[in-house]
């Protein structure tokens, strides 16, 4: 099995080596991560200037590649040949604080997950309801456990995997359990200042985001000391409503 590792959190991230060494005892692996944090960067494709893909020296000495580009991008120049092996799998994470229920629509460490499945690779997404660096080596051998079982059982065509740890040491981790996306609620507030030339200039502030801590749910789990994981489905279709939606008669003219 061949790994694809990459994050949204940027080459220096200090998850991103050991998720690689714990993937690196049941796979080859290759590292292709962001030059800098790309957090909350949604899905962005860069097709207006140029992208590099350079060489990196990780602690440990193994090799890696970084590029200007945001997380898809990454994932994108693999696959187009900056590295000569088509992977089996990518691998995003392990990012630092959750990506739960709506986050998935904003985080860089999904969309590199959702950039591999829309490639025909299966991918997982890893993130950490902290944003303080800990002991990494529980979630990375995890990780790396669950790798193993998606190259064991595959997944389905269009499907990705979303994985949030809780912010508890690992040995208290309760267990794993399989959610549904649950509902955000953010509480951002609009932060205004004027520069030194007078012209107004604005921040998003606010608290962090919270959520509805509904039972089955990727906020519940987290929130009670359990591993989520959650499979997502790039097809976003309601299909329940699509009669409703016949039923308003829509005419061209």
């Amino acid at each position: 099995m061949y790994i694809l590792v990459t994050n949204d959190d940027g080459i220096e991230a200090p998850a991103l080596l050991p998720l690689k060494q714990a993937l690196d005892q049941i796979a080859e692996t290759i590292v292709f991560a962001p030059d800098h944090n790309w957090s909350a960067s949604g899905h962005p494709k860069t097709m207006h200037k140029p992208l590099r893909a350079d060489p990196v020296t990780l602690p440990d000495g193994s090799q890696a590649l970084s590029s200007s580009g945001a997380p898809p991008d990454c994932v994108a120049l693999a696959l187009l040949g900056i590295i000569e092996r088509r992977p089996d799998l990518i691998v995003s994470g392990i990012n630092l604080g959750s990506n739960l229920g709506y986050d998935v629509f904003y985080s860089g460490t999904v969309a590199a997950a959702v950039e591999g499945v829309i490639n025909g690779i299966p991918a997982i997404a890893f993130s950490l309801d902290s944003f303080e660096a800990v002991d990494y080596t529980g979630p990375a051998s995890f990780a790396a456990r669950l790798a193993q079982h998606v190259a064991d059982h595959g997944l389905p065509a269009d499907m990705f995997l979303n994985v949030n740890f809780p912010a508890v040491p690992w040995e208290e981790v309760k267990g794993v359990t399989i959610t549904r996306l649950g509902r955000r609620v953010y509480r951002d507030e609009l932060v205004s200042r004027v520069d030194p030339r007078g012209r107004p200039y604005y921040w998003i502030g606010g608290k962090p985001p919270g959520g509805v801590p509904d039972g089955g749910t990727d906020i519940w789990a987290v929130a009670n000391g359990y591993v989520s994981i959650t499979p997502v489905h790039l097809d976003m279709t309601a299909y329940h409503f699509r009669e409703d939606l016949r039923r308003w008669n829509i005419q061209l003219r």
